[in-house]
């Protein structure tokens, strides 16, 4: 090796001695040190272990990484400190201001029944300064938008705020045009002057209905801009519940609420429009008015079992004829087949002939196909030259009786809303349904004429109880003072809003209204998500719809590309006892209506095989099962939709007209909507 290569070790010549370390056991040898050679390893003088102990290790760093340190200590103390003082003590402030808000808000509401419009709009305008004063307060906090996880929420309620914020705008149009009415319409206060009855302010209305419908249209461009703000709000992430209060479910409640009252104003705006028309203010107009039997219920909301021809002039309502159906029916000659269902269940006069009957023809679930064909078929019976129908069931009558308290029907009694303990039912259904029930055999001639060779007694005069007590709470109803008018007009909106009142209207324009506010009992052909109707038909259970509750219940799958598979479970129960008279064995008929092209993969719980067909642009399922007295029955189904869901899924629910509300539960996924279904709905949920 050549001489002048560096040594990396030393050489037995450098005479260089290693020094030992020697590791005293401190356990045995406390006071003992360890000794070290003072060579270039000095730096370790001393190893002693006392006890042991965990240290950190020391860190050196120079001077920029001791900025940089103390850079970072600042900032997160900064960040806390702006966090306490622009996010916790203004959401703390917040938090306050929103106690008080909800406060007002419950004054304003309560304000509602002094039925003084100064006492009102008192009220309003300490709730105006007070959601003023919070939507400043939550300003100062909208910066947390951009923060995980709460940010959705921030966003949710600056939504919420600015819907607020049209809506005291269209407080102030609605004040503003209602005051000069104030008196009319029963909000002059409990001191006002006045003895005009609901009729005389109704003609009132009438006559200057022109002067309302500049305002109305303001008000429909803020409910347009108030929805586009709710819409953007997803119920669905928000909790069932929270510290054992319920949230997802009251704020489901009122965006519905706001939704179908907006839905309401904006899409009736033709029918307000004609409303001169259709009160005869110019020329009187003639309806003919079906009452159908809700507890004994039908495609349209139950069986059609009288009638009424009324004139209208100025708003005023007069009472021309009324009857029951089944002499309207003794005038008609049956020429319609009627479908395979009515004729295998309900039998009776379907044995002489296969044609409809004008009581049972309401068959098809579209209010107007069923009614205009009603028109045509009873034309030759007598009905003729009427403007339009309407239909009520028995729960109008409930309303109305709940808002004007018991009344008396000469000849027949004293009718109210007091539960009556022979039917757990409000005593005025009893007795509806005991003077339309007849007990016993009815026999008709087998040469086909529909002529009845033997009834029981006073079969004729079954159902004439219905003429007079609709004349009754009419008269009342528009004779109330006004201190009555607020609960007229809420009884008068569940009515409509819950589809116990349809109307088919000749005038095209005046129908296109009704549609519009959803009065018309249409079946929906143009909404393009998934779509579900359950119809059911009583065909021979006595009354058993008094009792009977419904749940639906939807699960839907949807894959990875969009395709989406489908069970609904309507689950019926018939909770009382069998009595033979109003409870029975309940023949029922269902047809379930989906988008058209939906394929049916399994049915269950119909007596055979479902049929599928398509009607009303759509596909139905349809088929029958009984349900007994204490019985509980389920019917299964499970389809492929037609279309496909890539972002959201959207889906519009139909209620059947003459339904109480209905428990619907909406699973997608992970994410479960349920609520009562009191009218029709369209749900959004983010996919």
């Amino acid at each position: 090796m050549p001489d002048d290569i560096p040594q990396i070790k030393p050489s037995k010549a450098d005479n260089v001695e290693i020094p030992k370390v020697e590791i005293v056991d401190t356990m045995e040898s406390p006071h003992e040190e360890s000794k070290m050679s003072h060579s270039k390893f000095a730096f370790m003088k001393k190893l002693k272990l006392k006890k042991p102990q965990l240290k950190l290790p020391r860190m050196h760093m120079g001077r920029r990484g001791a900025i940089i340190l103390g850079t970072v200590l600042t900032s997160f103390f900064l960040i806390i400190f702006l966090g306490i003082l622009f996010g916790v003590l203004p959401s703390l402030d917040l938090y306050k201001e929103s106690k008080v808000l909800m406060q007002s808000a419950q004054n304003l509401k309560g304000s509602t029944s002094s039925k003084d419009i100064t006492v009102i709009e008192s009220e309003y305008a300490n709730f105006k300064s007070e959601f003023l004063r919070f939507e400043s307060k939550f300003n100062k906090v909208y910066w947390m938008r951009r923060l995980p996880f709460v940010g959705v929420y921030v966003e949710d309620a600056r939504h919420g705020l600015n819907a607020g914020l049209i809506a005291l705008d269209t407080g102030d149009i609605a004040l503003e045009t209602i005051k000069p009415y104030a008196d009319i319409i029963g909000l002059g206060g409990t001191d006002s002057a006045g003895t005009e009855t609901a009729n005389d302010r109704i003609e009132f209305l009438v006559n200057t209905i022109d002067d309302i419908l500049p305002r109305l249209d303001e008000v429909n461009a803020n409910i347009v801009q108030i929805q586009a703000e709710v819409d953007k709000i997803d119920v669905s992430k928000y909790p069932e519940e929270f510290q054992g209060r319920k949230i997802r479910e009251p704020l489901t409640d009122a965006l519905q609420a706001l939704d179908e009252g907006a839905d309401f104003l904006v899409e009736s705006k033709p029918l307000i429009e004609k409303a001169s028309y259709l009160l005869g203010v110019e020329d009187q107009r003639k309806y003919l008015l079906l009452f159908q039997n809700d507890k004994e219920l039908r495609a349209t909301g139950g069986f059609i079992t009288a009638y009424s021809i009324i004139n209208v002039t100025n708003g005023k309502i007069e009472n021309v004829r009324s009857s029951d159906i089944y002499d309207l029916d003794s005038n008609y000659t049956p020429s319609i087949e009627a479908p395979d269902p009515i004729k295998e269940y309900l039998k009776g006069p379907y044995l002489l002939s296969d044609n409809f009957r004008l009581r049972d023809i309401n068959w098809n679930p579209d209010f107007k196909e069923s009614i205009s064909l009603f028109l045509e078929e009873a034309a030759s019976a007598g009905i003729e030259d009427v403007d339009g129908v309407i239909a009520v069931d028995t729960q109008v009558v409930v309303n109305l009786l709940n808002a004007i308290g018991p009344i008396g029907v000469p000849g027949y009694g004293d009718f109210s809303t007091n539960n009556d303990e022979r039917c757990d039912c409000p005593q005025v259904i009893y007795e509806l349904e005991a003077f339309a029930d007849v007990e016993g055999p009815v026999v008709w001639n087998q040469d086909g004429s529909g002529e009845i060779i033997y009834a029981p007694e006073n079969y004729g005069q079954r159902k004439e109880i219905i003429g007079p007590l609709m004349n009754s709470v009419l008269t009342n109803a528009l004779g109330q003072p006004k201190e009555k008018m607020t609960d007229l007009f809420e009884a008068a909106w569940r009515s409509i809003s819950e589809k116990h009142v349809l109307v088919y209207l000749l005038d095209e324009e005046a129908q296109s209204g009704a549609e519009g506010a959803n009065l018309a009992g249409r079946i929906d052909q143009d909404f393009q998500g998934d779509y579900l109707h359950v119809n059911d038909s009583n065909l021979g259970g006595r009354k058993s719809n008094l009792y009977v509750t419904h749940e639906v219940a939807q699960d839907v799958e949807i894959s990875r590309d969009g395709s989406v598979t489908k069970t609904v479970v309507i689950t019926y129960a018939n909770p009382k006892d069998y009595d033979g008279w109003l409870n029975s064995v309940l023949p029922n008929w269902t047809r379930v209506y989906v988008p058209q092209g939906a394929e049916l993969i399994d049915s269950d719980g119909f007596e055979t095989d479902a049929e599928v067909y398509d009607e009303l642009g759509k596909t139905v399922f349809a088929g029958g099962f009984q349900l007994r007295p204490q019985g509980i029955k389920k019917v299964t189904l499970t389809y492929k939709l037609p279309q496909k869901f890539d972002s959201e899924y959207t889906l519009l629910v139909q209620k059947q007209p003459g339904k109480d509300f209905i428990l619907h539960t909406i699973t997608v996924g992970n994410k479960t909507q349920e609520l009562f279904l009191r009218t029709d709905k369209e749900f959004t949920i983010k996919l």
